[in-house]
């Protein structure tokens, strides 16, 4: 468990960053229809993450007072060439409680417990502006693409071992755990 304290915004004080569980799913899918709406099933990442785990201990949740009010998910992939990496998304705070520090706690705190468990990069898509305090940038990612439309400049990287990803040329491809058939549908399948 983190605590976040914040001097920016009072509610941010009490901010709990924690593992995202299974009681989480419903009220993070809310969060996402509230921060994104259907469109971002449409989204070139989502091809990435349909059907797949999150990248172990990397789904964590932001909370105040039990309620969830952030949420951001990193996933095993492949960067091309270059090999493993993570993505990351989609990173999301409640936008009724917007500019009280959720997000950047949340980015924060993913990022340095995927370099704890010894990941090398992480990517995503999203507004450099807001990005590149966190060490991300569109120049790790020139020779990689999205397995469908998306905006070059807003495809950036952290890297946590340098040129790690910086020289990689080709798609960046899912390789994490897939989401586990249940048993009824294993059975139909055998």
């Amino acid at each position: 468990m983190f605590q976040v304290v914040s001097s920016r915004a009072p509610a941010a004080s009490d901010l709990v960053i924690t593992d995202e569980t299974a009681f989480d799913v419903a009220a993070r899918d809310a969060l996402l229809d509230a921060s994104f709406g259907p469109a971002r099933f449409a989204k070139s990442s989502e091809r990435i993450r349909a059907g797949r785990l999150p990248a172990q201990g990397l789904a964590l949740t932001a909370k105040l007072e039990d309620r969830l009010v952030g949420t951001v998910r990193l996933w095993n992939i492949a960067a091309g060439d270059a090999g493993a990496a993570l993505l990351l998304g989609p990173l999301a705070a409640d936008p009724q409680i917007r500019g009280a520090g959720i997000g950047t706690a949340l980015m924060r705190h993913a990022l340095l417990r995927a370099r704890l468990l010894g990941h090398r990069a992480v990517i995503l898509v999203g507004d450099p502006e807001y990005y590149v305090r966190f060490g991300f940038s569109a120049a790790h990612t020139a020779g990689l693409a999205m397995p469908g439309p998306f905006e070059a400049h807003r495809l950036l990287a952290a890297e946590f071992a340098p040129g790690c990803v910086e020289r990689a040329r080709g798609e960046i491809t899912p390789t994490g755990r897939p989401v586990p058939m249940p048993a009824d549908r294993l059975a139909l399948a055998a």
